[in-house]
């Protein structure tokens, strides 16, 4: 909960995902769209696929499997199908990593550094130290979903798009749709990848070239 809380110094709370031209666009104009959009991510988006990404690097870490390792940092940098969305995964996970390494280090960690020197994307981080420091797949999944929940809810909230009751109200909704999004992602694997949240992938292309915005992505 620590590595996952608003305070770990990744910047997430720099990115909308996608969000801020949805708002824009009026696809997420209220409590109710705002709560559809976000399920949809877990259920068909890039939600999912980090969620899939973020147990398989965890078992390959575990297993100390430098092969497996590697695929699954390639995988998710190619699956960010746009400049933000690779912006956004690689910028959080390198900060991530780096905090990690500093205060949490691990022989994983190490592992991963070794045979992998690319940027790193945050799901791939984030399921690596957990390995490395024996953390519950599940319970590391569904922390690092709520998160990803409770960070769109708060740009929405910084939007305009819902208050702070009712952003809660929608973290609260999307609770089982983040249990059960952990308990699938803990045994799939990434012949289970995929998606169609198209109108969301839209809209980190159309975020690029948004006249006024708060948000990098």
């Amino acid at each position: 909960m620590i590595w996952l809380s608003p305070a770990f110094p990744v910047g997430a709370f720099a990115y909308s995902h996608g969000l801020e031209w949805a708002h824009e666009a009026g696809d997420v104009t209220d409590a109710a769209s705002l709560e559809g959009w976000l399920f949809d991510l877990l259920a068909y988006g890039a939600a999912r696929n980090d969620a899939i990404l973020c147990a398989e690097s965890y078992r390959a870490a575990l297993a100390g499997d430098a092969e497996a390792l590697a695929e699954s940092a390639e995988l998710a940098l190619a699956l960010a199908n746009s400049a933000e969305r690779r912006l956004e995964t690689t910028t959080q996970g390198d900060a991530f990593m780096a905090a990690a390494a500093k205060a949490w280090p691990c022989a994983a960690l190490d592992r991963l550094r070794s045979v992998w020197s690319d940027a790193v994307a945050y799901p791939v981080a984030v399921g690596v130290v957990a390995a490395g420091h024996g953390m519950a797949l599940d319970e590391s999944l569904q922390a690092f979903l709520l998160a990803f929940v409770s960070n769109l809810v708060s740009a929405a909230v910084r939007l305009g798009v819902v208050g702070q009751t009712d952003g809660q109200r929608v973290i609260a909704a999307l609770l089982p749709a983040v249990q059960d999004l952990a308990a699938f992602a803990e045994t799939a694997g990434l012949d289970d990848l995929g998606g169609c949240a198209f109108r969301s992938d839209l809209a980190s292309l159309r975020h690029e070239t948004q006249y006024t915005r708060l948000f990098r992505s």
